[in-house]
């Protein structure tokens, strides 16, 4: 199985919503400097999703007679622009920001009823938080509540999976053990967009600085109540649709305050006026970052920059 993770959709999603005319122009290499060479006639752009601090890039960054090697940087997001502007002082006149997109899937469309299960889903990769989550349900009493484990290092292929999933296994075996967590492991992303929508929250105690979030923004577009921590770009991503836990450093006292904020949301998950809430953050993922109009952004991007070229 070759990886799947965010990049790679994100990418097959660009070439679905662009003209392939137009994207010959262009060498887009994904987040790593030069893990394809340069093109010698080609526009070369950097579409930047890691993060500043990864170890597989950072070195390419602070020598800056790097920076003039491509033609454009694209980042994921405002965080994760500013992040490489402070650190590596990048050339800001070749910086754009395009955030990623999702595609329409189905939506929780049944308002939930007080006294009915609550059904959790986590499915980012487990050293993301998945600790921290397991925690919190060692925390929760409220029978109602249980959470749906998907997280496996499976979605960056089977080369990352033999080499990695064994520091995890700990971590699988005790969500196995607790009698509110179904650990069921790796799933395509296709189905997991199509359950979404049989889940109540989206619960993601992230220790790990996203430079944007599709799980969270797949999981807000379905209509899932979402509970997040307020690290990396988590706050520019989900706007103020969210339950926030602030980031803590100690890790037991956020499974304690995480565990806390879902018992608290399960208690008005029924309201009305929660009800419109969620619908209204459908609605808003919908219209500001939908893949149609991603597609457009990117359009719009990269015929400047063949006009600018040609000039």
């Amino acid at each position: 199985m070759n990886p799947r993770g965010g990049t790679e959709l994100q990418l097959e999603f660009l070439e679905k919503h662009v003209d392939k005319k137009l994207l010959n122009e262009f060498q887009i290499t994904t987040s790593v400097p030069e893990k394809i060479p340069l093109h010698p006639t080609k526009i070369n752009i950097l579409w930047q999703k890691n993060s500043y601090d990864q170890p597989n890039l950072a070195p390419w960054f602070q020598d800056k007679s790097n920076h003039k090697k491509y033609d454009w940087y694209v980042f994921n997001s405002h965080w994760n622009y500013e992040k490489f502007r402070y650190k590596f002082d990048i050339p800001t006149e070749r910086c754009t920001v395009i955030k990623n997109g999702v595609v329409r899937f189905p939506k929780r469309t049944i308002p939930y009823q007080k006294g009915e299960p609550v059904k959790l889903i986590y499915h980012p990769t487990p050293w993301r938080g998945l600790s921290v989550l397991l925690a919190a349900m060692q925390h929760i009493k409220n029978p109602l509540i249980t959470l749906d484990v998907y997280s496996s290092t499976q979605v960056y292929g089977d080369a990352f999976k033999a080499a990695n999933d064994d520091e995890y296994k700990p971590l699988y075996d005790q969500a196995r053990q607790l009698p509110n967590v179904n650990y069921i492991g790796y799933k395509p992303h296709e189905y997991i967009l199509e359950h979404l929508k049989d889940y109540h929250i989206f619960a993601y105690p992230s220790i790990w600085e996203e430079t944007f979030c599709i799980s969270a923004l797949e999981a807000m577009a379905a209509g899932l109540y979402t509970i997040v921590t307020d690290l990396g770009a988590l706050y520019e991503t989900c706007s103020e649709w969210p339950i926030y836990v602030p980031y803590e450093k100690d890790f037991y006292k956020l499974g304690e305050q995480f565990g806390a904020a879902i018992e608290s949301a399960v208690e008005h998950l029924h309201e009305p006026h929660l009800q419109k809430h969620l619908n209204e953050q459908s609605k808003f993922v919908d219209y500001f970052y939908n893949w149609d109009k991603q597609g457009n952004q990117w359009t719009n991007f990269l015929t400047g920059a063949l006009n600018a070229r040609l000039k």
